[in-house]
């Protein structure tokens, strides 16, 4: 493939302006835009690089696994050091609201959400109602500040998580916008933009007891546990609407269970996260949406260091 092409598909799929993907490699917009009009050819410094961005926008990157177990060693490194991750992060107000912010502002722009954190953070800490934003958009805000605070005074070292917990987290993130809140659907759908089928609606409630069983495995890796089960979850995409955020609100709810903090999936790695989970649900190859994982939590760790 063509330098042009690879550069025209990265941005196809990243939604990088071109100047964001200039900056990216490292060069001028000027030089990018020669090179995607093909008037002129990347140095090898820069044709590896477009080629590194190209096998990890298309998920063909292969991550080695001394590098993941690095990264998995790192965050056991730090999880021993918060003995406590829940009552590290509720001790102090100022952090528990920096991740209420951070993980609602980041899933409800993942799905479509115009308010920027600003809004976000006026709507959750200050009531606030916005004047040109809808009804539903103050409510995904509100929810999901009420299923996190779920989430944390409910789980536990060891908590077994059950079908009514899945549920009670959809009742209250869908509440006031769908009408089925709180219960599984009763017609087919897509996953908008993947070539993904979902389960026949008739399957669900069978489906979903074997996958909370899966959850509540003992004595096995947490990030490849929860790579696997997530990708297994938002495919069977149980609910009628709010699946990728009750789906991203499961995968905290695991993490915290095991003396993990929630992890930031940003809204700025969009394109990644669905690249990755896409190839996990086609080949059951669950290592890219691993690393992406472990880097999500590292972003978590981030913000309690900054505290």
């Amino acid at each position: 493939m063509k330098v042009s092409e690879k550069l025209n598909l990265i941005q196809k799929i990243s939604k990088l302006t071109q100047e964001q993907l200039a900056k990216k490699i490292g060069v001028s917009f000027v030089a990018l835009n020669s090179w995607i009009n093909k008037n002129s050819q990347p140095r090898k410094k820069n044709q590896d690089l477009i080629d590194e961005l190209y096998r990890i926008y298309t998920g063909q990157k292969i991550i080695e696994k001394n590098v993941l177990d690095a990264k998995k060693n790192i965050i056991n490194a730090k999880k021993r050091k918060h003995k406590n991750i829940i009552a590290t992060i509720l001790k102090r107000n100022d952090l528990y609201q920096q991740f209420v912010l951070s993980l609602t502002y980041h899933t409800n722009s993942i799905e479509g959400s115009t308010l920027d954190e600003n809004e976000t953070a006026d709507i959750l800490f200050e009531n606030a109602t916005l004047p040109r934003k809808t009804l539903v958009e103050h409510l995904e805000v509100k929810n999901h500040q009420a299923a996190l605070q779920y989430i944390f005074q409910n789980i536990r070292p060891n908590f077994r998580i059950s079908e009514n917990f899945i549920l009670q987290l959809h009742q209250i993130m869908m509440n006031g916008i769908i009408s089925n809140a709180g219960n599984y659907r009763q017609h087919g759908v897509r996953i908008v933009g993947a070539n993904i089928p979902t389960a026949n609606y008739l399957k669900i409630p069978e489906l979903m007891p074997q996958l909370i069983k899966k959850i509540n495995q003992k004595n096995v890796d947490t990030i490849s546990l929860i790579a696997e089960t997530h990708s297994c979850f938002e495919q069977v995409h149980p609910f009628s609407d709010g699946n990728g955020r009750v789906g991203r609100l499961l995968v905290d709810a695991m993490l915290l269970r095991d003396n993990l903090p929630p992890a930031i999936i940003k809204r700025q790695n969009k394109r990644l996260y669905y690249t990755y989970l896409n190839k996990s649900q086609k080949s059951r190859e669950h290592s890219l949406l691993e690393d992406f994982l472990c880097d999500s939590i590292l972003e978590a760790y981030e913000i309690i260091g900054k505290s």
